[in-house]
């Protein structure tokens, strides 16, 4: 079984807009409503839970409603709330897939503020798992990356070929990468950055497979205008 875990949750705060980035209006739906689509319509993804606000339920699940062939109805199974940050908000929905989801089924871990999700990256992120605890998409980076524990001064070049940017979707075996998050309860899951960096710190075998660089999260203004001019050039579709 693969479950699809959506976060809906975060506040948007970088944008400086009235509403939660994943919720403004792009082209003619909402951001969170693009990447649903592609959630949503893959033929392997079994189920989806939804971290969300309750002030935005509603209007998920009008999105979700919009879907085509009753794939809404097929495929939601609830929504979680969030939490005091990114993963806690992970936890509480593990949690409520825990009730319907065995051990070893898989969680896909993905954002809402992320709208150009592929197909593709689905499918590489469930068959770069198989075999591992999970799997995450990675980019080489491509600049000369320093080191500095200040800030101020750099301390030492770092081997650019050895380091990765993650990306999401992320894929967990559901079982092991709940337990990892709860060993961390109650407070150091505040200080987790990164979806995968719980399973890491527990030891769990994460597999990287190509990432997507167009698979960009919105963020700042900047992202949002990026986006919204591949709408307007019709290059949205993943």
């Amino acid at each position: 079984m693969n479950i699809a875990l959506l976060l809906s949750g975060g506040t948007g705060s970088r944008m400086g807009s009235d509403i939660p980035k994943q919720y403004i209006i792009a082209g003619d739906k909402r951001i969170c409503a693009y990447c649903m689509e592609t959630l949503f319509a893959h033929p392997d993804i079994d189920a989806v839970q939804i971290v969300a606000d309750p002030e935005w339920q509603k209007t998920i699940v009008q999105c979700g409603e919009r879907l085509s062939r009753g794939l809404w109805e097929s495929k939601f199974r609830g929504f979680s709330l969030p939490g005091e940050n990114r993963q806690l908000s992970i936890f509480h929905g593990l949690e409520d897939v825990s009730g319907y989801g065995e051990e070893g089924a898989y969680v896909l871990v993905h954002d809402a503020a992320r709208p150009l999700l592929s197909m593709e990256q689905i499918s590489s992120c469930l068959q770069g798992a198989v075999g591992h605890d999970g799997a995450m998409p990675v980019l080489p980076m491509k600049d000369t990356v320093y080191y500095s524990r200040d800030g101020q001064r750099v301390e030492k070049l770092l081997d650019r070929s050895t380091i990765y940017a993650g990306q999401a979707p992320e894929v967990f075996v559901l079982g092991r990468y709940y337990e990892a998050n709860r060993r961390l309860l109650p407070d150091d899951i505040l200080k987790i950055n990164g979806s995968t960096e719980p399973a890491i710190l527990a030891g769990m075998d994460i597999a990287m497979i190509p990432g997507d660089e167009g698979n960009f999260k919105i963020t700042t203004k900047a992202d949002l205008e990026r986006f919204c001019k591949m709408i307007a050039e019709g290059e949205w579709k993943r």
